[in-house]
């Protein structure tokens, strides 16, 4: 049922909950996990040419780092992963990705607070209406994050 999993990261410690549930659900399927970290280059549309590529270039590092630490993770219950980094909407990159990758479940993370009951996981959110297929989500929201 669960053969491949997507796994949306932020690369933040927050995400060890998440990771988790896709180790443990990954291992009892025999699943490959899809880690996919999404640069959301749309807050840097309005800079100039050579700071949005500088902007962007640095949010590419920061994100291949995550998707390394992640993946690391899963060295060690033989759970086999594939990584990848794209740009974009990360509500849009995720399902494109989930879709164009024939995943069967999506596990992700959600921060929800009591000043972000309407933004969070606008993400999370958006991924939920839209996905057609199941999509698990953990709530990383500590009481110091609220």
């Amino acid at each position: 049922m669960f053969n491949r999993i997507l796994l949306p990261t932020d690369g933040t410690d927050a995400m060890r909950t998440v990771i988790d549930h896709a180790v443990d659900i990954a291992s009892r399927r025999d699943a490959v996990v899809h880690i996919l970290y999404v640069v959301d280059d749309r807050a840097f549309l309005t800079l100039q040419d050579g700071m949005k590529a500088d902007v962007i270039a640095e949010l590419e590092a920061e994100g291949e780092t995550a998707l390394e630490t992640t993946a690391e993770l899963f060295h060690d219950s033989d759970i086999k992963t594939t990584t990848a980094l794209r740009k974009g909407d990360p509500a849009d990159e995720i399902i494109s990705y989930a879709t164009e990758a024939d995943i069967d479940l999506i596990t992700m993370g959600t921060r929800r607070g009591e000043y972000t009951e309407n933004l969070v996981g606008s993400v999370s959110q958006s991924i939920v209406a839209r996905a057609n297929i199941p999509v698990l989500t953990t709530n990383l929201a500590r009481d110091d994050d609220i």
